[in-house]
């Protein structure tokens, strides 16, 4: 018998039970940036032919919200079970490390896609919801989700307290989602932006989910694809790595 799905519940129970703080806050604020630069630039600015400022800037605060509340879920709960000292009761019953890495992603990639929803449903009315490619909605959501989720598990892993995690979050995921072109298309930026730009890898995540609701991006969806399902590889078996081994975990 397997315990992945006592695990998942567990998870998916932690952040559901103060759900005010992981749901509803990261709602109220995307609303937030979408009235405050809706107002400002609505009139001024059009990204692309005849579609608003405000609609284009809607799917990219959904994917922000979808992004960094999957990384926030699995960091968050690792590195708190890591201080308090209760990962011991996960690490005592015989989890495979399988287990244990869908348990947390999938229960981050749950929160993110619920937050995402979320803040899709409250900024309706500021723009014309338009799905042109509804899979590639999907396909992002999820695959970006599970990157983010990911990317938060390595961070608890190799943290040893919380002000770690908190770095990690505020200087290396904070400055790649509000630079991956959630508020702004890189044709916009000098050639030198656009370049290092697309050596940004939530650019592609933003950019192909933009794309399912307009049918229009910077990049090839396809492209985008490969990088979102290269960056999953290889977070995914650096995790499985040093969750066989026990780093900072078991040793």
């Amino acid at each position: 018998m397997s315990g992945f799905p006592t695990l998942l519940y567990k998870e998916v129970l932690r952040f559901w039970k103060v759900g005010i703080q992981t749901v509803a806050a990261p709602v109220l604020t995307s609303l937030l940036y979408l009235m405050i630069f809706a107002q400002a630039l609505d009139r001024r600015i059009e990204v692309y032919v005849g579609i608003s400022y405000s609609s284009f800037l809607v799917p990219g605060l959904v994917m922000m919200s979808v992004l960094q509340n999957s990384f926030a879920n699995t960091s968050s709960s690792l590195i708190q079970s890591k201080m308090t000292g209760n990962l011991v009761f996960v690490l005592l019953p015989p989890f495979s490390q399988w287990e244990f890495f869908a348990a947390y992603v999938l229960a981050a990639m749950i929160r993110g896609i619920f937050v995402g929803m979320g803040v899709l449903l409250v900024t309706m009315p500021f723009f014309q919801p338009t799905f042109n490619h509804p899979a590639w909605i999907f396909i992002f959501a999820v695959c970006g989700s599970a990157v983010l989720g990911t990317c938060g598990l390595l961070a608890a892993i190799l943290a040893d307290k919380m002000d770690q995690v908190s770095a990690f979050q505020n200087f290396i995921i904070m400055p790649l989602t509000f630079l991956s072109g959630v508020f702004y298309s890189i044709h916009s930026l000098p050639p030198i932006w656009q370049d290092l730009s697309h050596l940004n890898p939530v650019f592609y995540m933003i950019d192909g989910f933009r794309f399912g609701f307009f049918g229009m991006s910077d990049v090839n969806p396809w492209i985008s694809l490969s990088v979102v399902l290269a960056g999953l590889t290889v977070v995914s078996t650096l995790a499985m790595t040093l969750l066989a081994k026990g780093y900072k975990l078991r040793h």
